[in-house]
């Protein structure tokens, strides 16, 4: 699935920026029938409906002509939201000072959930404390990050 995934983000980054936005994420999720492909958009004053419709109108005129996804799929556009996921180094980076919470892909001490404060990033590691205890987890071992909102 990571081959789709970064022929996906090479295809519709540049529909995205070419409306003044910024591609956040990607996810295709497979299950039953049909596949899901939601794309995340961000941009520094805020996304509407209408941003995510006119991304999501341009999307998928490229999408039907290129035929990257086999078979049906449905095509969600939105905004990352307050509890925006984490895909990239450079998101990370973003966020540093935040409370994070994240699913590795393989157990780490026992577990793969952490929730705790994002310190930085090193190298390709982002640095978690967890409960007074710092932790180093490779970026390719996350399998789902997200911003924990403030209220």
């Amino acid at each position: 699935m990571a081959a789709v995934d970064s022929t996906l983000k090479a295809l519709l980054q540049p529909v995205v920026e070419a409306l003044d936005c910024e591609l956040w994420g990607l996810e295709l999720q497979s299950g039953g029938k049909r596949k899901l492909l939601r794309i995340y958009i961000d941009r520094e004053d805020g996304i509407g409906v209408e941003d995510c419709e006119r991304v999501s109108r341009q999307s998928g005129s490229v999408l039907d002509v290129e035929d990257v996804i086999s078979g049906e799929y449905i095509l969600e556009v939105s905004s990352p939201g307050m509890d925006r996921p984490l895909y990239e180094l450079a998101q990370y980076e973003r966020y540093i000072g935040e409370d994070v919470s994240l699913r590795l892909r393989f157990a780490y001490d026992g577990r793969r959930n952490f929730k705790g404060r994002l310190v930085g990033v090193d190298g390709d590691e982002i640095v978690l404390v967890v409960a007074d205890t710092e932790y180093l987890f490779p970026v390719e071992g996350i399998d789902k990050a997200n911003v924990v909102p403030r209220f």
